[in-house]
């Protein structure tokens, strides 16, 4: 409701509509990544809208409209899916190894957000890593980085 309000604001005067994000885009992919593991055990809480909504605009430089953009459509695209194949294949293309581990790293870190790391988050970070190229070492390595961050 709020945000066809914003929108009808937006076009009674006169602003520009921002484009929606396409389905290549890697950041769409990626936020769709983190939306996922957010609410494996869960729906997504209010407390983890706000992780998601701090990675993604400080990670893209996004402003706050922009970035609750990328979330809705990242939880679209989210239920939509039927694997991680799409998802991946777009950040393969799209990033070189040292952005694909930073794709890691920040699904960590909304794994951490609620303090838990269950089996099924667990499974999920094991596949998508694999289909990223990210090694298992690299992927531990990334884990404990953000583990320490969270607790300390």
């Amino acid at each position: 409701m709020l945000k066809e309000l914003k929108s009808l604001w937006a076009d009674l005067a006169g602003g520009e509509k921002s484009e929606p994000f396409k389905d290549d885009d890697y950041r769409l992919a990626a936020a769709a990544l983190l939306v996922h593991v957010a609410t494996l055990d869960h729906t997504l809480t209010e407390a983890d809208r706000a992780k998601l909504h701090e990675l993604l605009e400080t990670r893209f430089a996004l402003d706050a409209a922009r970035t609750d953009e990328l979330i809705d459509a990242a939880i679209s695209a989210d239920h939509e899916a039927v694997d991680f194949f799409h998802f991946t294949h777009v950040l393969m293309r799209a990033l070189d190894e040292p952005g694909r581990q930073r794709i890691i790293e920040m699904m960590w870190e909304m794994v951490f957000a609620d303090q838990r790391v269950s089996e099924f988050e667990e499974n999920v970070m094991w596949r998508v890593a694999d289909l990223l190229g990210v090694s298992a070492r690299e992927r531990i390595a990334l884990r404990q980085r953000v583990s320490g961050r969270e607790e300390g």
